[in-house]
């Protein structure tokens, strides 16, 4: 065979081979992606669109179901959006059960078939954000107050409730000056008011503090800076 006749057997080859792989119009529009993100409870639903070239006019469906169940149920909120997100915090408040999302494309009259998360138990996979800090001089030392981050959800009462009430958490506290290098760990424990002591008069100091989950093994990133001039 020449080796014009060679290529043009390629060519053919090759779009064959093309139109064979080519996917259905509604498996190449499946959602891709999809997961779960959490941060302090507040968990959506991420994803992201399918493999076809997706319009303006595409929407997204969203169903979810706590594990063991049969029954998909569907979130009116995200019943034919065009977001790449919904926000299930209010359907998967049992922190410590197992759930599943699904989410589905339509466009141009074609609808997708749906794409499943992976299961997702809050309590396990939730980031903690860092503590909230306040710090005062006060009489040559300073006074750092710390607070966990508050859940989505409120209590009978009506009032916002801590991430401590379903953590054992450790506040890791640490101080930077000048003179340090790099931050200086003075306090990890339960105690949300932390007293540093010993500090050198007209510098400056920094601090900044983190929470820790022994059971898990993982901490939370550092806080902002709040400084101080000593006297």
């Amino acid at each position: 065979m020449t080796p014009k006749l060679c290529f043009l057997g390629f060519l053919h080859g090759f779009f064959l081979t093309g139109v064979v792989e080519a996917q259905p119009a509604h498996v190449s529009l499946k959602p891709q992606r999809v997961h779960f993100q959490s941060r302090n409870f507040h968990n959506i639903l991420h994803w992201q669109p399918g493999r076809a070239w997706a319009s303006n006019s595409s929407v997204y469906f969203v169903q979810y179901k706590m594990y063991g169940q049969t029954q998909w149920r569907k979130k009116e909120d995200c019943w034919g959006i065009q977001e790449f997100l919904c926000d299930l915090t209010n359907e998967t408040s049992e922190v410590q059960e197992a759930y599943y999302g699904r989410v589905k494309t339509a466009s141009a009259g074609i609808h997708s078939g749906w794409t499943m998360t992976q299961r997702f138990i809050p309590w396990w996979e939730t980031k903690i954000d860092p503590p909230f800090i306040n710090v005062t001089q006060v009489n040559g030392s300073l006074l750092v107050i710390l607070h966990a981050p508050n859940m989505p959800y409120r209590n009978q009462k009506r009032k916002n409730v801590s991430m401590e009430s379903y953590y054992e958490l450790v506040y890791r506290v640490f101080i930077i000056n000048n003179s340090l290098e790099k931050a200086q760990k003075v306090y990890e424990g339960a105690h949300r008011v932390v007293e540093i002591e010993a500090l050198t008069p007209h510098t400056g100091y920094c601090v900044v503090a983190e929470l820790y989950q022994p059971l898990l093994g993982r901490s939370s990133q550092k806080s902002e800076e709040r400084c101080v001039e000593m006297p």
